[in-house]
Formats: structure tokens, sequence, C-alpha cells
């Protein structure tokens, strides 16, 4: 739907915020909104797929990074400028594991974007295809894994999810989103507001770019 498959946060959603803002209710508000929520997709048991055209920025990386399966259109690019705004990343750090550590570095150290080709080479994206293409693409993928047995693929999809918790990923996630809510903390002692405020800043340093 749309030109972009994510501009990232929704940044006017969820419940009013109280007249003095603290570092805990946004840890409560953010945990809850974009951790827990990233963690419950990722282990939906049913297989699920991320069908990608345009920007994918920030937030957006956390609506299809959580999925099984990534197709992309060829005009797809992936962003997470947040260091721009003085934090270090996403809530929901997926970076080194979708990435790698130095590609991971790179895109978050410049806030530059990765193309669908860059992302498909280091192995982030299942498929590529035209634009035109990323429906049917997407469709005849899933009608590809729907034909298969359910509860063997309830199996696959855990032993994979469950390989990767045991190298780290559940600790590492949990643990790095504590590092992100350092950067609001930083941001509520230096300017007495959480990062998301500086948003028109980020905005202005990307068209620059």
């Amino acid at each position: 739907n749309g030109k972009h498959f994510s501009a990232g946060h929704d940044l006017k959603s969820g419940a009013p915020a109280p007249e003095k803002l603290t570092l805990e209710w946004i840890y409560t508000i953010e945990a809850r909104r974009y951790l827990e929520y990233c963690l419950r997709w990722r282990n939906v048991p049913k297989p699920s797929i991320a069908s990608v055209q345009g920007k994918c920025i920030a937030g957006g990386l956390m609506l299809c990074w959580p999925c099984d399966l990534i197709v992309a259109a060829d005009n797809a690019e992936f962003s997470d400028p947040v260091v721009h705004m003085g934090i270090g990343g996403v809530e929901y750090h997926g970076h080194t594991w979708e990435l790698g550590a130095r590609k991971a570095k790179e895109i978050l150290f410049t806030g530059r974007a990765i193309t669908a080709a860059e992302a498909a080479q280091i192995g982030m994206v299942n498929r590529v295809v035209p634009l035109d293409e990323l429906q049917g693409a997407t469709m005849e993928l899933a009608g590809q894994i729907a034909r298969m047995h359910p509860f063997a693929l309830r199996q696959a999809k855990r032993a994979v999810n469950q390989t990767l918790d045991v190298q780290g990923f559940y600790a590492a996630v949990q643990s790095v989103f504590d590092t992100h809510q350092t950067g609001h903390g930083n941001a509520l002692s230096v300017d007495g507001y959480p990062i998301l405020v500086q948003y028109d800043e980020m905005k202005k340093r990307l068209k620059s770019q």
C-alpha cells in the first residue's frame, strides 16, 4: 500500500504523554509498544513475509525484521538514521544479526540507506524483484509455504529462532533496549525532552546528505 513500506515511527500514536515526562514513562511505553510487539511478532507460530517497496526507515525495520522472510522490490531502501537524533538505533536492535557487525556499524554511524541489492548480498532479504512483480512474487512464495505441513513449519521456525536465541539474540535485544533508553535519559537531562522531539532536526540533516 502506497509508494513506501514505512517512513518510521508513528509519532502521533499511543497514550497521551504525562505533564512531566520521565524516563520511567518512556521506558514503559516503548517496551510495550516496540520491543514486546517485535518479539511477539517474531515468535508467532505461523510463518510471516514482509513485502517491501520504497523507503523502509527506522521503525519500518521493526516491522520487517521480525518477519521470517523478506521480499524486496528493486527500489527498496533500508535505513536507521536515528543517530542524527542523538540515539544509537531503534528500540529493537536487529541490526547486528540482520546485517553483520561491520555493516550494522556503517549504517548507524553514517545514517545512509542500503539498497535492496546490498540487503540481498548480505542476506537480510530473501529475494529482490522488479517493483511491478513484488506482489506476485510475494504471493507465490507464500503459496509455496502454505502447501507445506503446518506443524513441521512451526517446528522449523521454532528451531531457527531458538538457535538464534541460544547464540544470544534474545539477551542482546533486551540489553540493547536498555542502552537505547540511555539516549532518552541523556536528552531529558540536557534538553528536558525525549529524543523523538528532535525528529525535525533529523529530517533536516538527512536532506543535506
